[in-house]
């Protein structure tokens, strides 16, 4: 790169697209690599990322200016060949159509350069399906020749798009078919998923050449060696292309589960570890998006827990967990397991705890010794991370609520942590929420809990299952003169409405909550939902419940409508109201948590509309997931809210 070009650059009056990075710290960083040759860093070309043009904004003024010289320092050979691949990349990224003008011959003359890491990184600035052929008809490097044929793929894709590549495009499409069908397994592969750019079907169709390749554990080496793909580090291994694979087969469900399937059952044979846990991890992927697969997965995950690999049996118990009581029958082999540490680096928990849990969804007591104490040491455990989407250990919530039957057995280590925790303990809120769910069996526990009053960390919690338990928890009155809360008017009101939840004293309540409706600001309305617990008795604030309804949005709306039902004993113009949050869910919504309240509503009313019916029965038949929050929940929460949708359609009429 010529400095005395860089010299007699005027910068004044360009910009970049970054308001940290100047056009002086552009043209700095231009000379700084320039000068630093084989000695500069990553990190010398960060202020050139400043020239890229940013979505939605204009190409910066400095950008043409300065690739001149970009490209100058990429083709430059005393640069390190890790740094001319940055070059290169960013090279890639300045590329925007308001540089049309710009002379790309030198940057396209990289595609050519004796690094065979740079002539794949500038694959991309090949500008069309005719310089690819070229370079593939001289290229030798298998490193860089997988890349060429997936880039084929999208060139071909795009290839309507380009004037006079008509030709080209049929003899890239002649090389793809020649490579499909021939003898190098590894190049059958990029075949077909270069093909499949332009003819997504074909993986589907090669589904059984793809399985047998990617289950011969001999070729595993090979595809590490030689699959690479500009802009991302380091090679793709056999997983990674299983991982792919499976997205691409996505538009044929059917397709998409055997391919996951087949490779477990294939991996398990040969004792390929590496390759069943991915295949694993395709298959609970389809088991969180969709119900259908369930059948098929459980005798497979059931198999697979004898597995010498503890990270299969990890997945595999995992899958059996969260398909609770279908997963019965291997409950002996479940138990099994109790002990069994074993983990996987990147997932959270061990085979031991997902046996566990698995045998509590199931109904087996043989998991409640102990179950208390693991999930106190899993919520005080330092530096836990995971990815939601993946197999994790469930919420304490998740865990204790659905045994509720077992409250007898679970609460006197339950009390003993909370005790031995305080308020500030790392488990004690998610067991007040488990006892806040329990509902009046949580009354044992109320010696244990008054304490937890007196700090702020807790104390709402408490507060919420005190009232709960209403009169029952009577003796506790006296201990919400020491309760703490932070200044807020609701916890204020919460306070309060507790002590009279406690008294029993109903038309003093009613009182407090109806003052609070009525003199709540918009767009809160007060407690609401709580005016709708006195029934008839609320008549003379129906008026302002139906005004709430009428003038407000999603959650509040909602509630308002219940509570005015609760009143009046009239299903409309409630059930107007619920329908808003229940027919979207029918056409391909989202909004579960109301969807959830939605139905306890109906259930509660005991009527439904024609319109809510029939969305219920579309939902019912439906075979995706009624969750979008990622991981077991996708599974939970679905079944949860499918048995509301269930009790929803028994119980409501048409009104």
């Amino acid at each position: 790169m010529s400095l005395e070009a860089l010299d007699a650059v005027v910068w004044d009056g360009l910009a970049t697209g970054n308001p940290v990075d100047s056009v002086d710290d552009v043209s700095q960083a231009l000379r700084r690599l320039a000068l630093a040759g084989a000695e500069a860093t990553e990190e010398d070309c960060y202020p050139l990322y400043s020239l890229v043009t940013r979505e939605g904004h204009e190409t910066p003024s400095a950008t043409a200016v300065a690739l001149p010289f970009v490209v100058a320092l990429a083709a430059d050979p005393a640069m390190a060949t890790g740094i001319r691949v940055e070059i290169v990349e960013l090279l890639v990224a300045l590329q925007a159509p308001a540089l049309v003008g710009f002379d790309w011959t030198g940057a396209r003359a990289l595609l050519a350069d004796p690094e065979p890491a740079v002539r794949r990184e500038a694959l991309p600035l090949a500008g069309g399906i005719v310089r690819l052929l070229e370079r593939w008809r001289v290229e030798t490097d298998p490193t860089v020749r997988v890349p060429l044929l997936l880039a084929f793929g999208e060139a071909v894709a795009a290839a309507s798009d380009e004037a006079g590549s008509g030709g080209a495009a049929d003899e890239a499409r002649a090389v793809l078919a020649v490579l499909a069908d021939g003898d190098d397994p590894v190049f059958r592969v990029a075949a077909v998923h270069a093909w499949s750019a332009f003819d997504r079907d074909l993986p589907v169709r090669q589904l059984d050449r793809l399985i047998e390749v990617y289950s011969e554990t001999a070729l595993r080496p090979r595809f590490e060696e030689v699959w690479y793909t500009p802009a991302v580090e380091g090679p793709w291994t056999r997983e990674d292309l299983v991982r792919l694979t499976a997205w691409q087969l996505k538009h044929d469900p059917d397709a998409e589960l055997r391919f996951a399937v087949r490779l477990v059952e294939a991996a398990d044979r040969a004792d390929d570890a590496a390759l069943c846990r991915e295949s694993l991890d395709v298959a609970w992927r389809l088991l969180t998006e969709r119900r259908s697969v369930e059948a098929t997965l459980l005798p497979l995950a059931g198999g697979l827990l004898t597995s010498p690999d503890g990270a299969v049996r990890l997945r595999a118990a995992n899958i059996l967990a969260v398909l609770g009581p279908a997963a019965a029958g291997y409950a002996d082999r479940l138990a099994a397991l109790l002990d069994d540490d074993a983990a996987d680096e990147y997932l959270d928990g061990t085979v031991g705890e997902f046996a566990r849990w698995a045998l509590t969804r199931i109904g087996d007591p043989r998991a409640l010794p102990g179950l208390i104490e693991r999930l106190r040491a899993q919520e005080e455990e330092q530096g836990r991370g995971y990815c939601t989407a993946d197999p994790r250990r469930p919420d304490v919530t998740d865990v204790l609520v659905p045994l509720r039957a077992h409250a007898d057995v679970l609460l006197p280590a339950m009390r003993a942590a909370i005790r031995q925790g305080g308020a500030r303990g790392g488990a004690t809120r998610a067991f007040l929420a488990v006892l806040e769910a329990w509902g009046e069996d949580a009354l044992p526990a109320l010696p244990d809990l008054l304490p937890l009053l007196t700090d702020t960390w807790t104390s709402v919690y408490v507060l919420r299952i005190l009232r709960g338990l209403g009169p029952a928890a009577a003796s506790a009155a006296p201990a919400l003169s020491t309760c703490e809360v932070l200044d807020f008017p609701g916890n204020h009101a919460l306070v309060a409405g507790t002590a009279e939840c406690l008294s029993g004293d109903r038309a003093t309540r009613l009182r407090l909550v109806g003052d609070a409706v009525m003199t709540a600001s918009e767009p809160w309305y007060g407690p609401i939902d709580a005016l709708g617990d006195f029934g008839a008795d609320a008549a003379p604030y129906a008026a302002r419940v139906r005004f709430a309804m009428d003038n407000s949005t999603h959650g509040t709306r909602l509630i308002a409508a219940v509570a005015l039902w609760s009143i009046t004993g009239r299903a409309e113009p409630s059930l107007r109201v619920l329908e808003e949050f229940v027919l979207p869910i029918a056409d391909g919504g989202d909004g579960f948590h109301a969807f959830r309240d939605a139905l306890r509503a109906l259930i509660r009313v005991g009527e439904i509309s024609p319109a809510i019916r029939a969305a219920l029965l579309t939902v019912r038949q439906s075979d995706r997931r009624l969750c979008a929050d990622g991981g077991y929940p996708m599974i939970v929460r679905d079944r949860e809210l499918r048995a509301l949708v269930d009790r929803a359609l028994a119980g409501g009429e048409p009104s």
